[in-house]
Parts: C-alpha cells; sequence; structure tokens
C-alpha cells in the first residue's frame, strides 16, 4: 500500500525527466557511447547530480514560496533596465530555442514511427509529404488544450516508463561488461575530442527551461509545506531513472558500434543499426524509445516555454489561460511548420546555444540568490552545504557555458 501511494505521488519530477529526455539527449548520448565508448559516463553522472540539486531548489521555490521561477526573476529586480535584459534574455532562449527544439521533437517521434512502420511521406499527386511530423503534432497539440494537468501527468508518466522500458531493455540484450562501464561512470577523463559532447551530454540534461518548468508544475501538484518531502521522493526518482535511461543509450550505443569507425549521425541511427547485431526486436524496442522522446518532449517543450513566459512577464500561470495557450501553441505550431517540410533549424538551434549558454550559469545563480531569502522562503532557505554545492555545480557550468559560447562564435 505505502508503494503504491508513492507512485500515486510521482508526477512533476517524471515531467522533468520526459523534457531532459528528447531526440537530442539520444542523439549525443548515442554519438559519445559510438566515439568514446564509456569514456564520458562520468559527465551524465554529473548531470543527473547538478539536475537533482538545482531542480530540488526550484520545488522548494514553488512549493514554500508560491512562487515560479520567471515570477521570483522578475521580483528580483527593481530598476528597469536589468528587469528588461533578464526579460528579453529569458524569452530568447525559451521561446525561439524551445521553437528550434520543439522541431527536432517532432521529427524525433517521427523518426521513431518511420521505424517502425517503414512509411515516411504520402503522395499526393507528385508531391510527397512528411505525414508524421504532422501527426506528432496534433498529437501534442490534442494532449496539451486538454488543458488538465493531472491527463498530461499521466500520458508522460506513461511515455518516460515506454522509454525506460525500450532502453534499459535493449541494455540487458546487449549485455555490456560492468567493470568498463563503472570506471566510465566513476572516473573522469575526457578523451582528444570528447570535450563538446562531454558538453553536450551536461548541456541536455540541466537545462534552463527545466527550471522554469518545475517551479511551476510542483505548485500544480502539492499546495502544503510538508508535501515538500514527496516532492523530493518524486524529484530523486525521477532524474536518477532519466539517468539510467540516458546512459543505457550510451552503453548501447558503445557496445555496438564503438571502435568499428560506424559513422553515427542521429538519433534514428542507432534503431536502424542495431537490427543486424540484435535482430528486430531491439530495432524496435529503440524505436519506441526514440517516438517516446520525441512526443514527450515535444509536449514539455511549449509547456516550459508558456509557464517561463507568463512568469517573467507577469501573466496569469494558468492552462486554460488564453495568453499561457497562445504561448504553446505558437511555439507547437512552429514545429508542426518546420518538420512537415523538413526545415532542419540549425541556425534557430546555434542562437539556442548562445543565449542557453549565458542564461543557464545566469539563472543558476539567481536561483541561489532567491533560495537565500528569507523574505520568500522563510525557515527553507538553503543550508550551508547546500549553497556549497550549488555553487560548485554552477562553477562548472559556467566553465563549460563559456566554453560552448566561444565554440559556437569559432574562438576555442
Amino acid at each position: 500500500m505505502r508503494i503504491r501511494e508513492r507512485f500515486r505521488n510521482i508526477g512533476p519530477g517524471i515531467i522533468v525527466t520526459a523534457a531532459f529526455i528528447g531526440p537530442g539527449t539520444i542523439t549525443a548520448c548515442t554519438i559519445s557511447g559510438a566515439g568514446f565508448g564509456y569514456a564520458l559516463l562520468w559527465g551524465l553522472v554529473f548531470s543527473v547530480f547538478a539536475t537533482i540539486i538545482l531542480q530540488e531548489m526550484t520545488a522548494r521555490l514553488g512549493i514554500i514560496g508560491k512562487r515560479g521561477l520567471g515570477e521570483a526573476l522578475r521580483q528580483q529586480f527593481t530598476s528597469p533596465i536589468p528587469k528588461i535584459i533578464a526579460i528579453v534574455l529569458v524569452l530568447s532562449a525559451i521561446l525561439i530555442g524551445n521553437a528550434a527544439y520543439e522541431t527536432g521533437n517532432i521529427l524525433g517521434a517521427s523518426l521513431g514511427m518511420i521505424e517502425i512502420t517503414g512509411i515516411s511521406t504520402m503522395n499526393f499527386g507528385s508531391v510527397g509529404i512528411a505525414i508524421w511530423g504532422p501527426v506528432i503534432g496534433i498529437i501534442a497539440f490534442v494532449l496539451l488544450i486538454m488543458g488538465s494537468y493531472k491527463s498530461l501527468e499521466r500520458i508522460l508518466i506513461v511515455l518516460v516508463l515506454l522509454m525506460s522500458i525500450s532502453f534499459i531493455t535493449t541494455t540487458i540484450i546487449i549485455g555490456p561488461d560492468l567493470f568498463p562501464v563503472l570506471k566510465g561512470m566513476f572516473v573522469p577523463t575526457i578523451p582528444k575530442g570528447g570535450l563538446y559532447i562531454l558538453i553536450g551530454l551536461i548541456g541536455t540534461t540541466v537545462v534552463p527551461y527545466n527550471l522554469f518548468l518545475h517551479a511551476s508544475i510542483v505548485q500544480e501538484k502539492w499546495k502544503k509545506k510538508s508535501d515538500l518531502k514527496t516532492a523530493r521522493t518524486d524529484l530523486l526518482f525521477s532524474v536518477i531513472l532519466g539517468g539510467l535511461i540516458s546512459m543505457s543509450i550510451v552503453i548501447t550505443s558503445a557496445v555496438a558500434f564503438y571502435g568499428t569507425n560506424t559513422e553515427i549521425k542521429g538519433a534514428s541511427d542507432i534503431a536502424s543499426q542495431l537490427k543486424p547485431l540484435l535482430g528486430n526486436w531491439a530495432g524496435i524496442f529503440m524505436a519506441l524509445g526514440l517516438f517516446a522522446a520525441g512526443i514527450s518532449s515535444a509536449i514539455t517543450a511549449p509547456l516550459a516555454a508558456a509557464y517561463a513566459t507568463s512568469g517573467i512577464l507577469g501573466w496569469k500561470i494558468d492552462l486554460k489561460s488564453i495568453r499561457f495557450k497562445a504561448v504553446w501553441m505558437v511555439i507547437l505550431f512552429i514545429g508542426i511548420i518546420f518538420s512537415a517540410i523538413g526545415f532542419s533549424p540549425i541556425k534557430a538551434i546555434v542562437f539556442a546555444q548562445f543565449t542557453n549558454g549565458i542564461l543557464l550559469p545566469v539563472i543558476a545563480v539567481y536561483l541561489l540568490i532567491i533560495m537565500n531569502s528569507k523574505k520568500v522562503l522563510a525557515n527553507f532557505t538553503n543550508k550551508p552545504i547546500q549553497n556549497i554545492i550549488g555553487l560548485i555545480v554552477v562553477c562548472v557550468m559556467i566553465g563549460l557555458g563559456v566554453k560552448s559560447i566561444l565554440h559556437v562564435i569559432g574562438l576555442f
């Protein structure tokens, strides 16, 4: 009974997991395993640790402070110029970045369906149109327009469980050697050429919009201060599960492709190229996982954009609010259109990487400031050890963010 009660309280943490495991994460993990074996697994261990630390703070902010992160940031600034800069920075990274990533989410789910069905386009006369992008987009639209947090939560729990079964089962089937896996997890090394893949692994797990998303959705689930313990359990279980999914993809890719000089261009390659090694079932498991990752992120990315935008602009945060709906509809519509015409939003993604490289450390620093405010959190402010761990995480992210920005602008 107690176990059933715990599972019943799982929710916001799973949504965070559903948000960070998308096609981009699968691609980064696949390339990491194929190119560097188990060597960068420690980056995912760090990512899981950093995500738990930062998202626990946003859970406290939502449950104790009764604020979303966007709202808290807006209230943090008193003079107009810093406030305007913060608003522009957040909107640039969240709106433009999420619109670009939404295209990738929809295309990723589409690739899973193509792998399963063998159908990619429908011909209308002499014109072939990619069908799965619009279909996935319409499914995401219907799920979001329902406007019920509980319904979305249940759907995303199912999708994350599908990802878990798909990727973890495939890893068990492929049978990795345990000792090298553990060494990769706990002995930090950066092989030649592995720095940017490492940044990618961390960047796809510790993402700015999840900080906005989590602080808001915990308020939909829990209302009392005593619920904080439950929220922490939910977060711990969900993020560790997400880390296991990501590690499973790295391990599977390492066993299948490391040392073979096989070119891995994207997330779809791992499903199709596993067939000769493991048969159709492994390919189907990976394709189902890719579909679940794509559609779950296709739901959460527009939702996160709506929460962040509403909070930073001072709008009413309500799934049924017209403004709230308008934000996620715009993000989703862009993703549907670009996926249907086969558009590759490279420039937008580069811009998203640049702004997120700036945004994540800045948001993390302000989060630490807010988490030490007695006015906001009373007796639930950060303890010294939480500040120390938080600062270590921030310093690492600043270093990686600076390297990422220098790489994007061609100086490193």
